[in-house]
């Protein structure tokens, strides 16, 4: 009788083993505490023990239905990390405006051309109106004065 109300519970739970096998535990303990494993008209046992998983799995979902829903192990740490990812985000912008303002007005310049604008060095040399050669070099410069800036804030 084993295989075939495992796989009867099995059908009903969707696959989930762990809490088949917590209902075909509780099945025969409801049994034994009424204590009336066939009745005086002779019901089959077998019949009876499958409609008894049936009800319990049937009271787990309705139990599960009427609390409020559970959140998943994942889902709130997940959340939880997103509300600190958005203040390490905004902290970590003050920072680096900070350290943008001590670079010189034409570091500065070529880093928002190119970089803040997405934009080839090609394309920033035109809209500053430079070589394409000066735009690398300043974004060059700009960055390693960047990272010192940064580096000074105690980012690494």
């Amino acid at each position: 009788m084993a295989r075939p109300s495992n796989s009867y519970v099995l059908r009903m739970l969707g696959g989930d083993t762990h809490r088949t096998e917590d209902v075909l535990q509780e099945t025969p303990l409801r049994c034994w505490n009424k204590q009336t494993l066939a009745d005086a008209e002779g019901m089959a046992v077998r019949p009876w023990m499958f409609r008894i998983a049936r009800n319990i799995v049937i009271d787990a979902h309705r139990t599960k239905a009427a609390r409020p829903q559970e959140i998943g192990g994942a889902d709130w740490l997940t959340e939880l990390g997103s509300d600190a990812d958005d203040i390490e985000r905004m902290l970590s912008s003050v920072v680096l405006h900070e350290a943008l303002r001590a670079l010189t007005p034409a570091h500065r310049e070529a880093l928002e051309a190119t970089f803040f604008a997405d934009r080839t060095t090609h394309q920033a040399a035109t809209a500053l109106g430079v070589p394409q050669g000066t735009v690398k070099s300043r974004v060059y410069y700009a960055l390693r004065s960047l990272r010192a800036a940064l580096e000074e804030r105690g980012v690494r």
